[in-house]
């Protein structure tokens, strides 16, 4: 029976106690780990080829075979390859398990930053760099395990196999993932996956109040909304603009909010995240939980932009363009709508409700692309639940799990669509305010990096044997 726990973890060492802490092994580990930070693989000015070959050198250091390792590139592509490494499993029979890692980052520019972001530095707890949470950390980890694995001449029953790809931050460029799961799905065949979206969450002082399973996600697709006039000389203008009925539309756009849905997964995470809060806002989740129509519960939740976004789908504008001249009434004006679907709902549905919340005819709503195929949510299985939480008895006592669904979109929908169910396991954690993901003087709490690395490594044995 799948038991749910609750509790509280301690804040982790200072920074430089752990330094003084850490075990040979611990430092090999930093070394990958930084190694993977500070070779940037940002789409503008990196490559995550580059950074695939310097793993690839890692693993056949540690003795795989080049059989065993597949790098993969293509020629339009030189810089968004990615490798394939496989430790064959001992059962003819056992489906393989699959690692998959999106080693590309966010773009960063030096002087927005604090530090360089394309250095790791550790301070206050914190290891701090682009990529450090997002997701070079549980990189690190799954080429750190699967390089002891092989040291240590491990075997397993299920073959395991790790796949590090490109292209996942950026919607326009090639993606890893995508490319394997249509041109090269045996070498990614496994009867489920891990990846990023678990984890969990502290209270934004380093003490894990939860912590999460990532159980399906969100579809990602964005909208262009943009409005047309005839227009003019700025000599003469007129309240018929094609900028002032766009501000309109935002307007409305920024005011609506799509109704409360809740799938098993977030109806699972409310009320178990809830109770483990302890305080209103756990009330509230608890409430919603058990009823979504509960409108005062609802407004307590909201208050939390990730629960907010859990809770329905969400669409927001992310690129403005309008006018041709200085001296011109514009002509045309648009905006570039990125929605996050709930699973089940349509990318045409939602684009119908954009344009009748805007309910102007002048205006248009175009969807101009999406993420890839619809997020097909994977079960609750306790087969994947019941060790993940064994071992977070072990490495975060008293600390609960719950399944969560991805507000955000991430390459496990193309592993989804070939039938390869993926989850997002506990281990590592963050804080409440996303610890700069995506945006500024980015950070991983470096208890958080320790200690998931050891849990990791452990439940993927579990899973493996």
């Amino acid at each position: 029976m799948w038991r749910w726990m609750a509790g509280t973890l301690a804040l982790a060492l200072p920074a430089a106690a752990q330094a003084q802490q850490l075990r040979p092994d611990q430092a090999s580990f930093r070394a990958l780990y930084q190694e993977l930070v500070e070779t940037d693989t940002s789409i503008t000015t990196g490559s995550c080829t580059a950074l695939a070959d310097k793993v690839a050198v890692r693993l056949k250091a540690a003795g795989y075979t080049d059989a065993q390792i597949t790098p993969f590139a293509t020629p339009e592509h030189p810089k968004d390859g990615g490798l394939v490494v496989a430790l064959p499993g001992t059962s003819t029979t056992a489906k393989p398990l699959l690692l998959l890692g999106h080693i590309d980052v966010v773009a960063a520019k030096r002087e927005d930053w604090t530090r360089d972001p394309y250095k790791m530095v550790e301070e206050n707890g914190y290891f701090y760099g682009r990529g450090t949470q997002d997701m070079k950390a549980m990189d690190a980890v799954w080429i750190d395990s699967m390089i002891r694995f092989k040291q240590s001449g491990y075997r397993p029953k299920r073959t395991i196999k790790l796949a590090l790809t490109c292209g996942e931050e950026t919607s326009t460029a090639f993606n890893g993932a995508q490319w394997l799961a249509k041109n090269r799905p045996e070498l990614i065949a496994a009867e489920f996956a891990l990846n990023e979206g678990g984890g969990g969450r502290s209270d934004g002082n380093g003490r894990l109040v939860i912590a999460n399973m990532h159980v399906g996600e969100k579809a990602a697709v964005n909208y262009r909304v943009e409005a047309t006039n005839p227009g003019g000389h700025s000599s003469a203008p007129v309240r018929d603009n094609a900028i002032y009925e766009l501000a309109d539309a935002l307007v409305k756009l920024r005011d609506y909010d799509f109704p409360v849905q809740m799938s098993d997964t977030t109806r699972a995470y409310f009320r178990i995240a809830g109770k483990a809060r302890g305080d209103a806002m756990g009330q509230a989740m608890m409430a919603i939980a058990a009823d979504p129509t509960d409108k005062a519960a609802e407004a307590t939740v909201n208050a939390d932009k990730s629960y907010h976004s859990m809770l329905r789908t969400t669409c927001v504008a992310t690129l403005l363009d309008g006018g041709h001249a200085n001296n011109a009434l514009p002509q045309r004006a648009g905006v570039n709508v990125n929605c996050r679907i709930f699973p089940g709902v349509s990318a045409a549905a939602v684009r119908d409700t954009l344009a009748k919340v805007i309910d102007d005819p002048r205006m248009t709503v175009t969807q101009t692309d999406d993420r890839g195929p619809a997020a097909v949510p994977p079960p609750l299985n306790p087969q994947i639940l019941e060790p993940a939480e064994t071992l977070l008895a072990k490495y975060y006592p008293g600390v609960p799990l719950a399944p969560t669904m991805s507000t955000g979109a991430t390459d496990g929908i193309y592993l989804g669509a070939i039938g390869i169910p993926v989850y997002g396991p506990p281990g590592l954690y963050g804080d409440p305010d996303g610890n700069g993901t995506h945006g500024l003087n980015e950070r991983a709490l470096v208890k958080a990096v320790y200690t998931g690395r050891d849990y990791l490594y452990d439940l993927i044995k579990a899973y493996a044997g």
